[in-house]
């Protein structure tokens, strides 16, 4: 997968958000920490299709990890607007990831470069810089 130099990697999954940066290649990502922001989880609305008492019994559905994913989004959704970045790489778990796009503001859809559909927040850098080039 092609990541331009200098473009953020936001990863995502329902409880954790790292923010990185490619200070490598297009095509030889070499990732950055640059914040793990703490965000506040007030968005409960995000799921309130998988409100049903079954789906939350058996662990299909937690309204929490949906709220993170929608407060990361207006998060990336406020540096966006105010120009912090030019270009994004989203990369989340399924769920978080189908959350998320539900969340993206214009000037949010207008800086992405791509998104990766795995969940990749626990894992250490060079192994994500090898998952993201091979992507």
């Amino acid at each position: 997968m092609k990541i331009p130099h200098n473009a953020h990697v936001a990863l995502v999954d329902g409880t954790r958000f790292v923010l990185l940066r490619n200070e490598g290649q297009i095509f030889e990502p070499r990732l950055k920490k640059i914040a793990e922001p703490s965000l506040e989880a007030t968005n409960f609305s995000a799921g309130v299709k998988h409100q049903d008492t079954t789906g939350q019994m058996k662990g299909n559905t937690d309204l929490n990890e949906l709220a993170h994913g929608a407060a990361a989004a207006e998060w990336l959704n406020a540096k966006a607007i105010a120009g912090e970045f030019e270009e994004l790489l989203v990369v989340a778990d399924p769920k978080t990831l189908g959350e998320m796009r539900r969340h993206y503001h214009k000037e949010l859809e207008k800086r992405l470069v791509g998104e990766v559909d795995k969940a990749l927040t626990s894992e250490p850098l060079d192994r994500i810089e090898k998952v993201l080039a091979n992507a």
